[in-house]
């Protein structure tokens, strides 16, 4: 544990949530996938964000719920305080710096070339510095600047629609607005744009029990399993001039694809995985394994999806092909692995035998569930589609399937090829 990293994170809010609406076609912000990806990097141990939180309600409750420390930086009549955030964020970050040695990375959630100082100094005091922010916001010298860079559009559970489908974004009024004198553009930021809109907030859904497979050699008790939560549907954006029906749904099945991704323990396994493989250089530990699930859910236990160990859990994904196991450095703790990962073509291939199982034609909601009950490690992105709506597009170009829209069923249609 002496070696883990500590993490500090350090949000420029306006700069994060203005980019992601001004950029990722009206999307809200949502913390979640960074939270995750840190998950795997080390131990978060400070959460701050800086703004004036009177421009984003919403937002302050999503934050409040991931445990994020909110720094209230008021706009007062009549003075202008745009760089009143950023500089309250810097002499916090250089004040932690000296104060908490333990500390060992600061991550730094802005696209703001502004704060391109305080890395080098950061770095210069010995601490590792991960900067993230939306692609479109960030200036190009930041990502240069520092150790790691995370765009914040690539990570896991941020599914962006199509620019050219995506409806014009609506005025809203209170939670909507920018902050005076402020943008989410990367050099500095300062000027000032109409305000964006603020996506409508996606209903919680009652939790549903899902079946899942009794491990082998495990008594009859074990067939109780964890309740998941069934995909939630995002309503659209009303778009201030009419969009098309199929311009309209595009973007709710790309908002609503994420809730539901984490219904299945295989799922966040491989998904944990993935990304334990893809920041670390050496093996992959059970033990390390289950230090990040936890990190992502504290509430994690094996025991809810009735199992005995840790140990035994991984054995049962193995028997069934979705992780391998090796030795490890100790007994009891092996090495996990995920199977060779699979190409494009192999993508496609197993979307359309999912349609082909489903009797030859299904809608795409739900689908994506369904591709990952066969294969838990699938992602769209790390095969480089911006959301799963794209990646079906890109296997109807391939010739796998057939998509195509459907008025009586308000959804997309896929037809195996």
């Amino acid at each position: 544990m002496d070696t883990e990293e500590r993490l500090a994170v350090f949000l420029d809010y306006e700069n994060l949530a203005l980019g992601a609406r001004d950029h990722l076609g009206g999307m809200q912000f949502d913390f979640k996938p960074i939270a995750d990806a840190l998950a795997v990097r080390g131990r978060v141990v400070v959460r701050r964000a800086y703004a004036d939180w009177s421009y984003f309600d919403e937002d302050r409750r999503m934050l409040t719920r991931h445990q994020v420390e909110l720094i209230e930086m008021t706009q007062r009549m009549g003075a202008s305080r745009k760089n009143a955030a950023d500089i309250k964020m810097v002499v916090d970050a250089i004040e932690m710096a000296f104060e908490r040695e333990y500390i060992t990375t600061f991550v730094m959630c802005t696209g703001d070339s502004d704060f391109s100082p305080l890395v080098h100094k950061l770095r210069e005091l010995d601490k590792r510095v991960i900067g993230v922010g939306v692609e479109n916001s960030t200036s190009r010298l930041l990502p240069s600047a520092c150790d790691e860079f995370l765009f914040y559009d690539r990570l896991e559970g941020v599914d962006v629609p199509d620019e050219s489908e995506a409806p014009a974004p609506k005025r809203s009024g209170r939670g909507g607005g920018k902050a005076p004198g402020r943008t989410a553009g990367g050099r500095g930021g300062r000027t000032k744009a109409p305000a964006p809109a603020e996506a409508a907030p996606v209903e919680p859904v009652e939790p549903v029990e899902e079946a899942a497979p009794a491990a082998s050699g495990t008594t009859a008790t074990k067939s109780r399993r964890r309740k998941a939560a069934a995909p939630a549907e995002a309503p659209a954006v009303e778009p201030e001039a009419p969009a098309s029906a199929e311009a309209e749904v595009d973007v709710e099945h790309e908002e609503a694809a994420a809730p539901g991704e984490d219904a299945t323990m295989e799922v966040r396994v491989a998904q944990t995985l993935a990304d334990l493989q893809a920041s670390t250089s050496g093996s992959i530990t059970a033990s390390m394994l289950k230090r990040t699930l936890v990190r992502k859910d504290p509430t994690f236990s094996e025991s809810d999806y009735g199992f005995r160990t840790f140990g035994e859990f991984l054995r049962f994904l193995a028997d069934r092909g979705f992780v391998v196991l090796s030795p490890g450095p100790s007994t009891g703790d092996p090495e996990v692995a995920l199977p060779e990962q699979q190409d494009t073509e192999g993508a496609f291939g197993l979307l359309r035998t999912v349609v082909q199982d489903a009797g030859g034609t299904a809608p795409l909601s739900g689908l994506k569930n369904e591709v990952r009950k066969r294969r838990p490690d699938f992602s769209e992105k790390a095969l480089g589609y911006r959301g799963f709506l794209q990646f079906a597009k890109g296997a109807q170009a391939a010739g796998a399937v057939a998509l195509a829209w459907d008025d009586d069923a308000d959804d997309y249609l896929l037809t195996a090829g």
